[in-house]
């Protein structure tokens, strides 16, 4: 039987019922003071593996470095992180990773910039490799961490996308492979809701991960290729030209039609 996902509002109470189950909401605040708690420790690690990082590099004007929200930003990053990629290998790849798999676990938006860092600093193979890993890793995080604390924040934020979501998820079960790896070659659903809606629609871990690793081969692959030419870039979309849409498009069909030939035979 499919899920149902409806929402009652009492006051400044929200209740979402979910399979016969109600969920209640503060309209105030959707999380608890242990759930806070939680996040905020999650947070503590990440501050804490940055400042080891920085404590090991040299002495230094480090005022360039800043989560790049343009391209002007990430030229700058790239500019001067150049210098240290060679000497300070393993520092710039833990720092790195550490701030794409923190951009991820609490969906802070930015991570296309990071993965044309990746292109511009270690090359095409190096770079797929790397942001294959950091985004599959930050991806698994989210997961996890939404599924300790992110049942009232989705349900505040998103409770149209989890209601066609759960209902996808129910009707395309015996094939949810298949579903979830073209959910991640198409736009179908952001990926940042994707993350932290999967464990409370209940996707299994094993299918999500590989859903995850495979999915985001060939975006990654496009966006570390175009880091290589930084200087060249105008404009993000300039990242996807007609040829790169098309490609992952039949990806997403592909990855798809097994499901549909598999509904088809059903009465």
């Amino acid at each position: 039987m499919d899920a149902k996902v409806a929402s009652l509002n009492d006051g400044n109470v929200a209740r979402v019922v979910i399979e016969g189950k109600e969920e209640v909401k503060s309209g105030k605040f959707p999380l608890t003071l242990w759930e806070v708690t939680m996040a905020c420790g999650v947070v503590l690690g990440f501050v804490l593996g940055l400042m080891g990082i920085y404590l090991t590099m040299p002495a230094s004007d480090y005022s360039f470095l800043k989560l790049p929200r343009s391209l002007q930003d990430l030229q700058i990053l790239k500019d001067n992180l150049e210098s240290y990629t060679s000497d300070y290998t393993i520092q710039v790849l833990v720092g790195y990773c550490l701030v794409y798999i923190f951009m991820q676990t609490f969906m802070i938006p930015g991570t296309v910039f990071m993965s044309l860092l990746a292109g511009a600093l270690f090359g095409v193979f190096k770079g797929v490799a790397l942001v294959v890993f950091t985004a599959t890793t930050g991806a698994s995080s989210c997961y996890f961490l939404s599924k300790l604390i992110g049942r009232p924040l989705v349900f505040s934020l998103w409770p149209d996308k989890l209601t066609f979501f759960q209902n996808q998820v129910a009707k395309r079960r015996e094939r949810l492979l298949n579903y979830m790896l073209f959910l991640r070659v198409t736009p179908t659903l952001p990926n940042t809701f994707i993350n932290v809606a999967s464990p409370i629609v209940d996707v299994p871990y094993h299918i999500f991960f590989l859903a995850t690793f495979i999915g985001i081969i060939p975006a990654a692959f496009v966006t570390v290729r175009a880091g290589i030419a930084l200087g060249d870039l105008q404009s993000v979309g300039d990242l996807y030209d007609f040829q790169s849409i098309v490609t992952l498009f039949l990806l997403g069909v592909l990855s798809v039609t097994p499901t549909l030939m598999g509904n088809k035979g059903k009465p």
